[in-house]
């Protein structure tokens, strides 16, 4: 029986999301398998994936062949490296003790290239929000100058439209007078 370790898409239409399979090349793509060996979420950035190292190494070591996608998931993940250390020391060239100290190096030195690109993807996020809101905040004061602009003309004629009223009022007296009488009646209301 030869065992592919392969994809098997999950998911929703234009969401996919897969599941690394190990399975009998001869099943159908999303049909039976034998080992569930991790998953990989390419609708992320960057991708998630999340494998079991030594379950996939096991496979490989037993005759499992990748298919092109999974082998590249295998590297990304270091699957392929430890195969390849482990088989080191079936040589006698490397002890147990050395593969994992390889291993982990390796492990870290890709952990942090790969936080250093979860940082800059979340420094470019932060940035273009930040240039949104500088945007926006321009655009609010464009258009609060141009109400403020529109509302001044507008306010000059409601006063000059007021001020022939009140001349009609009291033709002998300047606004200041017509204003002064009609305060006096409630100064006298509140003395009461």
């Amino acid at each position: 029986m030869p065992v592919r370790i392969r994809l098997q898409r999950h998911g929703k239409k234009g969401k996919p999301f897969y599941w690394v399979v190990a399975a009998d090349s001869r099943a159908k793509r999303d049909g039976k398998y034998l080992e569930k060996l991790g998953i990989y979420n390419p609708n992320t950035n960057p991708a998630t994936i999340e494998l079991d190292v030594d379950s996939s190494v096991k496979w490989l070591e037993n005759g499992a062949q990748p298919s092109e996608t999974a082998k590249r998931i295998l590297s990304y993940k270091g699957v392929l490296l430890k195969h390849h250390l482990l088989g080191g020391v079936r040589k006698g060239a490397l002890t147990e003790e050395q593969v994992e100290e390889k291993f982990n190096a390796w492990l870290e030195e890709k952990a942090s290239i790969v936080g250093s690109k979860v940082d800059g993807l979340a420094k470019a996020e932060a940035d273009a929000k930040a240039k949104a809101l500088k945007a926006e905040k321009e655009v609010n004061e464009k258009r609060m100058a141009a109400a403020a602009e529109a509302e001044a003309p507008a306010a000059e004629e409601v006063i000059e439209e007021a001020a022939p009223i009140v001349e009609e009022a009291a033709p002998d007296a300047t606004a200041e007078d017509a204003a002064a009488p009609a305060e006096a009646p409630e100064e006298t209301k509140e003395t009461e």
